[in-house]
């Protein structure tokens, strides 16, 4: 461990796997969850951009053209009879609010605080999909792992089930020995069913994970040896943790989108001013718009002051304030819990290395003594149970070898998630998908005027030249 040591961007390149790393690049490309987050946060950039313009004048333009005809007891004259006639009309219109109390204001700031929640959230989603990957392929390794060690004592077992059967034949065995060899072989191919099942399940969820159907069979494949620890394990410290975890990021943009909403409400308790303009022509033909005499405008400002509305504005702004305080204690548990998750991930790689490392010494030893007791057997010093007992433990010690060494992976790299994912030295995580979904569209657009273009040209026999405009 090295406390204050940074977190690399590209975590997932400290196991030194080309393919793991392919695999996370196909992943962030393809994986759904992760372009729905990128959505989400566009559109919560759309709607912050969308309440910013409510700081500026809006100003529209209109056009309209009608015929009429009147009649005269409008006017007291019944016998009078207009003609009808055409009445045009071009206007624009200026409306603009003035923020003086800073309800607006307060209003985008929350909004571009709803912005920042959707990007932590999505930072958040991609630490997620690259932990589990990552864990995924560190288990699919330790099952290979599992199911090799199994078949290898399979191997071993059926070359002792021969060995003990000849020995029966010979009269240096008994019955019972080749049924309990026997019984110890079934066994252990039993137990090969249910890890290669495991396996299948988890290739199914990696694909899953890259964005494709479990049918689809992915390259790589991965195993133990091809995996290796980082050197040094970064340790944050504790104040920069906060300002590292997607989670605890969020859940502060929560915090201040809720402040600004108090804000908003406090200010709808003052008065709101709008200042209107409206300029225009009007005319009985259009040629005769916006020429002298034409002219129509009007000029206005509002003022509007809440006086009575049963209290509900005073209960507004305290519903705010509680909807402040209720993110504000979600912010302080959420930083509680991630320091610890920092805490049990530490506490885990601690044990797991002083576990791996006495599994070891439990490996060699069974080794040794398997190794004796087969020269025993064979010199007939002992009987052949020793030996059983002696070859269950070796493999049973090799099994939890390799559980030992897989949870030792899978906490480095929960380690990783923990501290952050180093999310904050690489590129702007939203700006790249953004990027890449675009040229998708842009690329499946494309397809689609192509394969039309290809139809038509069928349909009316056109030259295939057509394709080049």
């Amino acid at each position: 461990m090295v406390l204050g040591k940074d977190i690399q961007g590209q975590w997932w390149t400290l196991f030194r796997s080309p393919p793991l790393t392919k695999l996370l690049e196909q992943a962030m490309k393809h994986n759904p969850d992760l372009q729905a987050a990128s959505s989400a946060l566009i559109e919560a950039q759309e709607n912050a951009s969308v309440q910013e313009s409510s700081l500026f004048p809006a100003l529209d333009a209109g056009f309209s053209t009608r015929r009429q005809k009147i009649s005269g007891s409008q006017f007291g004259n019944p016998n009078f009879q207009a003609p009808a006639y055409n009445l045009s009309t071009a206007s624009v219109q200026v409306a603009y609010t003035l923020d003086v109390f800073g309800a607006i204001r307060r209003q985008v700031e929350s909004y571009e605080a709803q912005a920042d929640y959707k990007r932590f959230q999505l930072e958040g989603v991609f630490l997620t999909l690259a932990s589990n990957v990552v864990t995924t392929a560190i288990q699919e390794a330790s099952l290979r792992a599992q199911i090799n060690a199994t078949k290898e004592i399979i191997i071993a077992q059926s070359k002792g089930l021969d060995l003990v059967k000849q020995q029966f034949e010979l009269g240096g065995a008994s019955k019972v020995d080749v049924l309990l060899q026997q019984t110890t072989l079934e066994q252990t191919r039993t137990n090969l069913p249910p890890l290669e099942r495991q396996l299948a399940q988890n290739r199914h969820r990696l694909t899953v994970l890259t964005g494709e159907l479990p049918s689809t069979e992915l390259a790589a494949q991965f195993n133990l040896s091809d995996l290796h620890l980082p050197e040094e394990l970064p340790l944050s410290l504790p104040s920069k943790l906060v300002q590292q975890r997607p989670d605890v990021r969020a859940q502060e943009a929560q915090l201040h989108s809720a402040n600004a909403q108090i804000g908003v409400a406090t200010a709808q308790l003052f008065p709101d001013f709008t200042i209107n303009a409206n300029v225009g022509s009007i005319a009985t033909r259009i040629g005769d718009l916006f020429v002298p005499g034409s002219a129509i405008w009007t000029v206005g400002g509002n003022l509007l002051q809440p006086v009575f509305h049963g209290g509900g504005l005073i209960h507004q702004r305290r519903a705010a304030i509680a909807a402040y305080e209720q993110a504000a204690a979600q912010y302080r548990s959420t930083v509680l819990l991630a320091f610890q998750n920092v805490a049990d991930t530490l506490s885990a790689l601690e044990f797991d290395a002083v576990g791996l490392k006495t599994q070891d010494a439990a490996v060699k030893a069974a080794s040794d003594t398997l190794a004796l007791t087969q020269m025993q057997y064979k010199l007939g010093v002992v009987s052949y149970l020793p030996l059983l007992i002696a070859e269950r433990n070796y493999h049973q010690t090799r099994i939890t070898q390799i559980t030992a060494q897989t949870r030792r992976y899978s906490d480095t790299a929960a380690l990783f998630q923990a501290l952050g994912g180093g999310w904050w030295n690489r590129p702007n995580l939203s700006v790249n998908l953004l990027t890449e979904q675009k040229q998708q569209n842009i690329n499946k657009d494309k397809t689609i005027d192509e394969n039309l273009l290809a139809n038509e040209r069928d349909f009316f026999n056109l030259p295939s030249w057509i394709s080049n405009f």
